[in-house]
């Protein structure tokens, strides 16, 4: 159990996990250990970052100029890196158990590579693929629904992010920049609530999808204004990696991944659940 300030809350405030309520500072401190994971990783956590800003590059070229698809690389960016960091959640876990970290570790969390072959995979693999669905679905969801309230409501055609700044953004009359955050906060402030916690949880204990989902609501609810922060930290250093030309996510791709395990760690205590093997 990590040594934290914290308190778990009462069991009937808990029904699957021990939740713990956490500092507001706490969100700094697991970019910390996330920083000290990253390094101890090495080249194995570096190649997480090194693979999705290709990913991001690859989007952005396909992208070019057409501004919905643009929000849609972004958005599913966002939606699907807690499932495309699954083995940055592995890479801790085994450091916090004095493991050694290989690349075989990222074959067996991916593809349950075990004694050089795919073995069939157990269902915490399709648990993992069930959520990464559930997130697919949700980021479509997000798309669509924003994509048709800016074509309905904007002034002229949005096709380009300078008409979304021009038109939407700095748009001198009219609430619909502000109308599109609200929907937009009403859309991902649930579904950040359903990742915090949900796909280190998955991978470390033997835990339904269902389960896991709802002990991430429940360190939100328990815990608002650092979740709050963490979530700001998140969106703002992945900002800052696009900003970078994706060049910084290289390095704040595996960080927030390491820290988002330790995240974890903080938030739930997950001793009495059953503890699963990756692979």
């Amino acid at each position: 159990m990590p040594n934290v300030p914290s308190k778990v809350l009462p069991a009937q405030h808990a029904a699957f996990a021990g939740v713990r309520t956490v500092a507001l500072s706490q969100p700094l401190r697991w970019l910390g250990l996330g920083w000290k994971d990253l390094w101890r990783g090495g080249w194995l956590s570096l190649m997480h970052g090194v693979v999705m800003a290709l990913m991001g590059a690859i989007l952005l070229g396909l992208a070019g100029q057409r501004f919905w698809f643009l929000v849609g690389a972004f958005s599913g960016f966002l939606l699907v890196a807690p499932i495309l960091a699954t083995s940055l959640y592995a890479i801790s876990r085994a450091i916090a158990r004095g493991e050694l970290v290989r690349f075989a570790l990222i074959l067996r969390t991916w593809l349950n590579w075990q004694n050089g072959r795919v073995v069939a995979w157990d269902a915490g693999h399709w648990r993992l693929v069930k959520f990464g669905l559930l997130l697919a679905v949700a980021g479509t969801v997000w798309v669509l629904t924003s994509a048709s309230l800016i074509t309905l409501m904007a002034s002229v055609p949005i096709t380009t992010p300078m008409a979304f700044i021009e038109h939407v953004v700095l748009a001198p009359q009219g609430y619909l920049f502000e109308l599109w955050l609200a929907l937009g906060g009403m859309l991902v402030a649930p579904i950040f609530a359903s990742t915090v916690i949900t796909v280190p949880l998955l991978l470390d204990r033997d835990i339904s999808v269902k389960q896991a989902v709802l002990s991430s609501w429940q360190v939100v609810v328990a815990n608002p204004l650092p979740m709050a922060f963490w979530g700001a930290l998140i969106m703002g250093l992945t900002l800052l990696g696009f900003a970078s030309a994706l060049v910084g996510l290289i390095v704040l791709v595996p960080l927030l991944g390491h820290a988002s395990w330790h995240a974890y760690r903080d938030l739930i205590d997950a001793s009495a659940l059953p503890e699963r093997e990756p692979g």
